[in-house]
C-alpha cells in the first residue's frame, strides 16, 4: 500500500503554541490498558501526528531521557555510560481502518474479557506500549537504551520514518544490538528474509478471436513462466543456526484488452523471498537463471537481515525470554538496522497472522509477558 501525501515534515521540531494539546498517556498504568489508550488515537499511515505528539510529550516528562523529534518520529535515549547500548524500536502507524460491517479491527478499541480488539492491536500498538512502559519504569537500565518510535512503516519504503532517521539522525541510532517489537507471539525471531519483485512480460500479436490463427497469444506465451514457477522447489537455508524457508511465486498476472481480442501482451508479477545469506543481486541472478529467455524487469528489492544472535547482548536476551529463537520469514525493519551494522531481532506481543485483519486482537497477558521479559533483561 502507498500513501501519496508527501507533506510529512523532516526537520526536528517542537509543538507550536497554537497546536492542540495532545492526549495524555499514563505510562505507568497496566501495559495492556496503555495499549488500549494508544490504539484509541487513530494513526493510519500519514496521520501519525497526534499519536507522535502524545508519545513525545510523555517521554519529555521523563528526566532521564534525551528526546529528539524528527517529523512524526520520536527518539529517546538514556545516557548512563553503560558498556552496551540497545535499540527498542516500533512504528506508530497502522494500515487503514476496515470497511467490513461488524469488523473488530476498528478505532476505538474494545475489550472482550481479557482480549483487546481493534486496529493496531497486534501491529503494533502492543509493542509500542511495551517500549513506553520500559522507558517510564526502568529509569536505570543495565544497558543504555535508545527508544525509536517512527512513522510511515505501512506504506512505500521511501516514506519510512526509520529510513528518514537513518539519513538525517544517524548519530542517534548507534547501538550494539536492536529489538524491533513487531508481533512474534512472544518468541525471538532473528533477522528476516529479503524480498525482490519482477515483471516478466511476453509479447504477441493482436487479432480477432474468431480468427485466432492470425495472431499470437501473449497469455499462452506466459505458460512456460508459470510452469517453471510451479515446478520450482524453494530452498531452506541455514543461516547462523536458523532455517530460513524461501519461496518464489507468481503473485499477479494481467493481459488482454477485450473478450474477442487475442492478447498481444501479458505481464506476470513475481515475488522471490530469499534467505539472508544472499544479497539482492544474488537473488536477482537466481531468478534470471530460472527464467532464462524471458523479458524480466526488477521492480523492487529489499535486502534481508542475518539473525542477529551473534551479538553479545543477544544471548542474555534470549535467556530472559526463555524460548528457542525462530527465523523471521517476512521482511521487517530489522533489515534497515542490519544495513547500518546493527544486529537485530524481532520480538513482540501478539500473533503476526492477525496483523491487518478485520479481527485484529491481542491478549492482555501477551503484552504483559513481553514487558516482563524485557524488564528482566534490562533491569
Amino acid at each position: 500500500m502507498t500513501n501519496d501525501d508527501d507533506t510529512t515534515p523532516s526537520a526536528s521540531r517542537t509543538i507550536a503554541p497554537e497546536t492542540a494539546v495532545p492526549p495524555v498517556l499514563d505510562l505507568t498504568q497496566d501495559v495492556a490498558a496503555l495499549t488500549a489508550a494508544i490504539m484509541d488515537i487513530e494513526s493510519v499511515s500519514g496521520n501519525e501526528t497526534v499519536l507522535a505528539d502524545a508519545v513525545e510529550a510523555a517521554l519529555r516528562s521523563l528526566p532521564h531521557l534525551e528526546v529528539t523529534r524528527n517529523g512524526d518520529s520520536v527518539v529517546a535515549r538514556t545516557s548512563l555510560g553503560r558498556a552496551e547500548r540497545v535499540i527498542l524500536a516500533g512504528h506508530l502507524d497502522t494500515v487503514p481502518l476496515p470497511t467490513t460491517p461488524g469488523s473488530r479491527g476498528t478505532v476505538p478499541s474494545s475489550w472482550e474479557g481479557d482480549v483487546l480488539y481493534g486496529r493496531g492491536a497486534t501491529d503494533m500498538k502492543g509493542g509500542v506500549a511495551v517500549q513506553l512502559a520500559i522507558a517510564a519504569t526502568v529509569p536505570e537500565p543495565v544497558k543504555d537504551v535508545t527508544f525509536i518510535f517512527y512513522d510511515h512503516e505501512e506504506v512505500a519504503a521511501a516514506k519510512s520514518g526509520l529510513g528518514r532517521l537513518v539519513r538525517e539522525n544517524r548519530d542517534l541510532l548507534d547501538a550494539d544490538f536492536g529489538i524491533l517489537l513487531e508481533p512474534t507471539n512472544g518468541t525471538v525471531e532473528g533477522g528476516c528474509n529479503g524480498t525482490i519483485r519482477f515483471e516478466a512480460t511476453t509479447r504477441g500479436l493482436a487479432a480477432h478471436s474468431a480468427r485466432a490463427w492470425m495472431g499470437e497469444n501473449a497469455i499462452h506465451a506466459a505458460a512456460p513462466i508459470l510452469s517453471r514457477l510451479a515446478a520450482y522447489e524453494p530452498a531452506t537455508v541455514d543461516v547462523d543456526g536458523l532455517d530460513y524457508r524461501e519461496s518464489m511465486n507468481a503473485v499477479k498476472i494481467h493481459g488482454g484488452t477485450a473478450g474477442n481480442v487475442i492478447p498481444d501482451a501479458c505481464v506476470v508479477e513475481i515475488n522471490y523471498r530469499f534467505a539472508p545469506d544472499k544479497t539482492p543481486e544474488q537473488a536477482e541472478a537466481h531468478v534470471r537463471e530460472l527464467l532464462t529467455g524471458f523479458d524480466l524487469v526488477r521492480t523492487d528489492s529489499s535486502a534481508g537481515a542475518r539473525p542477529g544472535l551473534t551479538a553479545p547482548a543477544a544471548a542474555s536476551f534470549v535467556a530472559a525470554v526463555g524460548r528457542e529463537p525462530l527465523p523471521k520469514y517476512g521482511w521487517t525493519d530489522v533489515a534497515r538496522l542490519g544495513e547500518i551494522g546493527i544486529p537485530a531481532v524481532n520480538f513482540g506481543p501478539g500473533d503476526p497472522l492477525l496483523a491487518h485483519s478485520d479481527n485484529e486482537h491481542v491478549a492482555a497477558d501477551a503484552i504483559r509477558a513481553c514487558l516482563a521479559s524485557l524488564t528482566r533483561w534490562l533491569a
